[in-house]
């Protein structure tokens, strides 16, 4: 039987790029991508789905005969915490409703992503263990704790292959910032290119875990991709690329822009940031289905503004 993927949230930071990744991999047919609203310029097969609708949802899985779905949908930290209760009710009832989908239509896998948001003081800032204590500090890091717990819950109890990665601050030039605490590290790089100073709302020595986004696309791929019996770790992986603080990915910009001026600013976020890792021990994605970064801080600063430098040219004419 052919694997036919059903993406929710699909115009996200990450969707947007998982879905062109899927399409490559089981064909532009065998993906149905999925959101709110139509992409503009989109090239493949596209459903509105509001998740929180459980008929919605059910309807496109028996329509096209999905047999994995990727849940991306979630209002993120920053975003999150302007609505405290309504962000828990979204991003729950998104889960629940996926999963209770995969459950009774017998979904071969399910993709449910976690965040480093989970972890707060309980855990330990440097090399945060895997089984660290979690004791989140904004709404969306409780709502995704829960969703890990309950990801195992449904493996245990119903056998429904869930699978998940805390992903750390997610950098790539397909997508703006979309409300997320790391995401000045991806604002930064479009004003480097401008020729803009930046205001960071992060202080300079802010040191989070961030991945770039060609690593976390093949990570969920491996990650899907590796045996059943491979996947010991139910709740959610750690996952990481490379460590670093705005003064350090700043002075990396500064040897392509020497000029380039940075200003700090600090607002609320950085209360979500300093809750959070400065580093993650992945050792368990290591082990259990053979996960290694590829690119480090220098790689990725040269590819982002190489990438961004391309898109504006392009945007430009």
């Amino acid at each position: 039987m052919d694997t036919v993927i059903l993406v929710i949230g699909a115009n996200g930071q990450l969707g947007s790029v998982l879905v062109k990744s899927l399409q490559d991999k089981f064909g532009i047919n065998n993906v149905i991508a999925s959101d709110l609203r139509t992409k503009e310029g989109f090239n493949g097969l596209f459903e509105i789905i509001d998740a929180t609708q459980f008929d919605r949802i059910q309807e496109i899985v028996k329509t096209y005969k999905i047999t994995q779905i990727y849940h991306l949908a979630a209002i993120l930290s920053a975003k999150g915490e302007e609505n405290p209760l309504q962000t828990w009710d979204i991003n729950m009832k998104t889960m629940f409703n996926v999963f209770e989908v995969s459950r009774l239509n017998n979904i071969e896998k399910v993709f449910y992503p976690s965040s480093i948001a989970v972890f707060g003081d309980g855990a330990d800032k440097d090399l945060t263990p895997n089984d660290a204590y979690l004791d989140p500090a904004t709404v969306y890091g409780i709502s995704k704790a829960s969703g890990e717990n309950w990801s195992q819950y449904y493996f245990l109890r119903y056998g429904l292959d869930i699978r998940s990665i805390r992903y750390p601050g997610v950098i790539g030039y397909q997508s703006l910032p979309g409300g997320g605490t790391t995401d000045y590290a991806v604002d930064i790089y479009h004003k480097a290119v401008l020729g803009e100073s930046f205001n960071c709302f992060l202080s300079e020595d802010t040191t989070l875990p961030m991945i770039y986004m060609d690593d976390v696309i093949r990570a969920t791929l491996e990650l899907m991709d590796a045996p059943k019996e491979s996947i010991k770790t139910r709740t959610s992986y750690n996952l990481t690329g490379v460590s670093f603080s705005p003064a350090e990915i700043t002075s990396e910009i500064q040897n392509i822009y020497p000029d380039f001026k940075v200003s700090y600013k600090p607002d609320f976020r950085q209360k979500i940031a300093n809750k959070w890792p400065k580093s993650i021990d992945d050792s368990a994605a290591r082990e259990e289905w053979g996960w290694q970064p590829k690119f480090n801080l220098k790689a990725m600063t040269e590819t982002m503004i190489k990438e961004l430098k391309a898109y504006y040219i392009t945007d430009l004419v």
